[in-house]
């Protein structure tokens, strides 16, 4: 999960923090043993030249040994078995043994190998102490740099976050855009909030604009569209009453009056999906299966001369409370569907109390067609003039809108089953 720009601010100075703190603490403990090392090696380096100076003025002047050295020396004879045999094949120079961790120098010479081993407590004390010193020092001034960026880091982004909450309190239809203008932002704005606060404005002023035209639209849409369909569906009504008329001329008219109606639906939902959530659509209450009955009905023309079979099973319809033009739309798309891609076999309508189940045993989807159904205008087979691949999308978002989730199951050759289920 994301977090707020301030949190990772503070992460981020954090982890510079621990990360620096690191970094010192490596470097202060690499330096301390360069430092160690240069101090014994001068040292031993120094006392060695003073024994062998003492050495060629007295022969027999004895080994420096002190509480911090001891002492060996070998000039070809016997050498005292105190020193570690390793010690004696190692080259000249100091050395530190990681088994025991004690400390050696060797000075070879024509005259001898003279072997120090050195106590270097007292030097590592001091190099430790100086170095943890300096290693407070060091991460007390990184955490009091880090801690005051982040304020002032902080101080910087507040503006944002601040303009961000404004914002995410608008109304689209009515964003209140003096909130954040100039004189309303905080004191310690930048040139770049500000800069973001005139593009939010502008946007906000579109949005506006753009709301404004489609619910003009939609009432415009509503009257101009409805207003030729019911000049048909009167005139059809009219004509259907003379006594005159052909029965074929009277089957024509029939269809005429079917398809207008049929046409009112469509426009009711795609203006039902228009509208804002806010607005609350025509509603009554309505039997689920006359509307199961006007749909087997309308496509029952389409199964002349195949054969395929459609039976509706009732197994107890619901009464439902929303536009009825909702499901016929909803519902008229997914028979559409069955009809157009079943060439044979059987068509199952099934009415239950909580769904409508349309089964069909027509060609199916694979796994891949199935996930992707539901897009605008997909079609499983693009070279295919079954439709524009709108139908199913136009059933998921009116079953969004009403509470009425619909869902697809599908083999191929199996067939498919669409099922809308009454949940709200």
């Amino acid at each position: 999960m994301a977090h707020g720009l301030h949190r990772q601010i503070k992460l981020v100075f954090i982890l510079h923090a621990l990360i620096s703190g690191l970094l010192i603490a490596a470097g202060a403990i690499a330096l301390g043993l360069v430092v160690r090392h240069v101090i014994l090696d001068q040292r031993m380096e120094a006392e060695a030249d003073v024994f062998w100076e003492q050495r060629e003025v007295d022969p027999a002047h004895p080994l420096p040994r002190t509480s911090g050295i001891e002492s060996y020396l070998d000039t070809g004879g016997a050498i005292d078995a105190g020193l570690p045999d390793d010690v004696r094949e190692m080259a000249a120079g100091l050395h530190w043994r990681l088994r025991t961790r004690d400390t050696f120098y060797i000075d070879r010479r024509p005259q001898g190998v003279l072997y120090f081993k050195v106590d270097a407590g007292d030097i590592d004390r001091a190099i430790a102490l100086t170095g943890l010193s300096v290693l407070l020092l060091a991460v007390l001034t990184i955490a009091v740099i880090s801690w005051l960026s982040y304020r002032t880091s902080k101080r910087l982004v507040s503006p944002v976050s601040w303009l961000a909450n404004v914002v995410t309190r608008w109304d689209p239809r009515a964003p209140d855009t003096e909130a954040i203008s100039s004189g309303a932002l905080p004191a310690d704005s930048g040139r770049e909030v500000r800069s973001l606060a005139r593009a939010l404005r502008g946007l906000a002023g579109r949005v506006e604009a753009f709301v404004a035209r489609e619910r003009d639209f939609t009432r415009d849409a509503s009257h101009e569209l409805r207003t030729p369909l019911t000049v048909i569906r009167v005139a059809t009504d009219l004509m259907l009453a003379d006594p005159a008329m052909s029965p074929q001329t009277h089957r024509s008219l029939a269809r005429v009056q079917r398809a207008g109606r049929d046409m009112e639906a469509v426009i009711e939902a795609f203006l039902i999906l228009a509208r804002e959530a806010e607005i609350a659509p025509q509603s009554e209450e309505f039997d689920a299966m006359e509307v199961v009955h006007h749909e087997v009905d309308r496509v029952q023309p389409l199964l002349k001369g195949r054969d395929l079979e459609l039976v509706v099973i009732d197994e107890g319809a619901p009464r439902l409370y929303a536009p009825p033009n909702v499901l016929n739309v909803m519902l008229g798309n997914l028979l559409g569907n069955a009809v157009r891609f079943t060439e044979s076999g059987r068509i199952e309508v099934r009415v239950a109390p909580d769904s409508i189940e349309v089964r069909d045993t027509g060609i199916g989807m694979d796994a891949e067609a199935l996930t992707r159904a539901f897009d605008p205008f997909f079609r499983a087979d693009p070279n295919s003039d079954a439709g524009k691949g709108m139908g199913l999308s136009i059933v998921r978002r009116l079953g969004e809108r009403f509470g009425w989730p619909v869902q697809l199951f599908s083999e191929p050759g199996e067939g498919t089953t669409a099922i809308i289920r009454f949940i709200a």
